[in-house]
């Protein structure tokens, strides 16, 4: 017996309750393959999964792993293809913005592999240039420790009320 699944726009997810497994139609224009297979490993705990490609859409295919004998009754596979379109539009989200933000991430990613090769050799260090003037601060806030607050003299006198 197949239940349709709640109302989803049909040019974007549909899908169907049969067989003891959700069925679902995604659309390949709106969500990448890639954005498929990351919702996917969000359910390799807890379901079989197979994933096809037929025309402008994928085929996927959630059936629960079987729980101590039971079959999984029409409103958890409901609830569980809710679940992946969910897990489908994150991950698709997730990769637009890695790939709107790629520049971006190449940088930090560079900079941190720079960082972590240590530090300059002598050769760099003869090359650079001391003489600049310091940057501007107006707000004071570059100052070092003891600029700011000086450093402690030691107390060399014995305290008050002992003698020697």
């Amino acid at each position: 017996m197949t239940q349709p699944l709640p109302p989803i726009p049909e040019d974007v997810l549909t899908g169907d309750l049969a067989e003891g497994a959700a069925r679902l139609r995604v659309a390949t224009a709106i969500y990448p393959l890639d954005a498929v297979y990351a919702a996917a490993f969000a359910f390799l705990d807890r379901c079989w999964l197979v994933i096809d490609q037929v025309e402008d859409h994928y085929l996927v295919t959630l059936a629960p792993k079987p729980n101590e004998g039971e079959a999984p009754d029409e409103e958890t596979l409901a609830a569980m293809a809710g679940e992946f379109a969910n897990e489908l539009l994150a991950a698709a989200w997730r990769q637009r913005l890695t790939t709107s933000n790629r520049a971006t991430i190449e940088l930090v990613t560079q900079t941190a592999f720079m960082g972590a090769a240590g530090p300059p050799s002598l050769d760099e260090l003869e090359e650079f240039d001391f003489s600049e003037e310091p940057f501007e601060d107006p707000l004071g806030i570059a100052e070092s420790w003891e600029e700011r607050y000086g450093k402690k003299a030691k107390k060399d006198a014995a305290p008050e009320g002992e003698s020697e």
